[in-house]
């Protein structure tokens, strides 16, 4: 039995885990010619949506979670947990962990 989320807002993270939102790749090429939708690449960039409050390691420190949201992220190409929402869009849950890099603004 799978339940369809209605919103990413209805998914609270635990621990270190962080809910992203992959970045959707331009379908449009630089000289105005739009591509069918199966030859856009899926691109290993994401929006974080969500963030879990951290855990407690062996030693007892509080260990949080390095991205925030609002943050752009470098995912990697496989892993991490897909959910499908109800309006036919993917979010997927990663822990802080496997998430490779931040990308800063310029």
């Amino acid at each position: 039995m799978s339940t369809l989320l209605k919103s990413a807002k209805s998914i609270v993270p635990l621990m270190d885990r962080v809910l992203v939102q992959r970045i959707k790749a331009e379908a449009k090429t630089a000289s105005g010619l739009f591509l069918p939708e199966k030859n856009v690449e899926k691109l290993n960039q994401a929006k974080v949506v969500a963030v879990g409050p951290g855990f407690t390691d062996a030693n007892g420190n509080k260990v949080t979670p390095q991205v925030s949201v609002g943050d752009q992220v470098l995912i990697p190409q496989f892993g991490g947990s897909t959910l499908k929402l109800a309006n036919d869009e993917e979010v997927i849950l990663f822990r802080d962990s496997e998430i490779l890099a931040k990308i800063k603004d310029n």
